[in-house]
């Protein structure tokens, strides 16, 4: 091989694949020994962080992406993918649209739940002094608003009070699984602290929401925080994916975010003359 074609060659640099004519191994593993063997969340294991989960382990993950699918049209994602499918462009673009309406604010709270988390687990394991969980949960809130703000991710809900569904299920199994030892169950006591935190301090219970939830579970599972955010992308792909296509099946065409026959109300600008 020449220096030039090395250069080439090293441009991109990958750990997860290496790929040739007739060949195809995932992380040191033959794809024809995956197909069939592994199940989809096993795959996304061992693409993002290399090695294989314990059966627990990919169950847990399992649930977590299957819980976070869907919430309906009135989420932004869903609405504008559905939008997109009137527009007369593919399915995959009507896929992108949706996933790219996952920011900060709609689709980030995993993320940054998992960080709030992480900051908790961080003062109970400080080697100068580690606090008690209740001053530690209280410290890192009263921070996390200091920088960033009242609201704490993961936590509230707009539509299911004073319970989310989907939260208790999914952290009734984080404690099924911190009984085999699989995971620690750490997390899951820090979520419930700051979830009773919460509710102490409005007067009212709060749920944990889906955000929160799988915040815990992919904590005790040991994914970053940015990885809350790319997995819960995969998980509500499916929803948009479905929505997308029941759309094309409706039929419709541009159609926006409210019917024709009601039109968004004007307020001229208060403007000096």
């Amino acid at each position: 091989m020449t220096e030039q074609e090395s250069a080439v060659s090293e441009w991109w640099t990958t750990s997860i694949i290496d790929m040739e004519p007739g060949k195809i191994a995932f992380r040191g593993h033959p794809i024809e020994s995956l197909i069939g063997t592994v199940s989809f969340a096993e795959m996304i294991w061992l693409m993002v962080r290399g090695g294989r989960p314990s059966a627990v382990q990919a169950s847990l993950l399992e649930a977590a992406l299957v819980a976070g699918v869907d919430h309906g049209p009135q989420a932004p994602s869903i609405a504008a993918a559905r939008m997109a499918a009137t527009c007369g462009v593919g399915l995959n673009n009507v896929m992108a649209t949706g996933v790219n309406m996952l920011g900060d604010v709609h689709g980030g709270a995993g993320e940054q739940c998992a960080e709030l988390l992480l900051s908790v687990e961080a003062r109970l394991s400080d080697p100068a002094g580690g606090q008690p969980l209740e001053a530690a949960v209280s410290a890192a809130m009263d921070d996390w608003r200091a920088e960033r703000g009242k609201i704490i991710p993961g936590f509230g809900h707009r539509f299911h009070r004073p319970v989310d569904p989907r939260g208790p299920r999914l952290m009734e199994l984080v404690r099924e699984a911190a009984k085999t030892g699989e995971v620690s169950g750490r997390f899951a006591d820090i979520g419930e602290a700051v979830q009773t935190e919460i509710g102490a301090k409005r007067g009212t219970p709060i749920a944990m929401n889906i955000d929160g939830a799988t915040a815990v579970i992919f904590c005790e599972l040991g994914f970053p925080p940015p990885l809350s955010r790319g997995l819960f992308c995969l998980s509500r792909s499916v929803g948009i994916l479905a929505h997308g296509w029941e759309q094309m099946q409706q039929g419709g065409r541009n159609k926006g975010p409210m019917p024709p026959s009601i039109l968004p109300t004007f307020k001229p600008e208060n403007t000096e003359d």
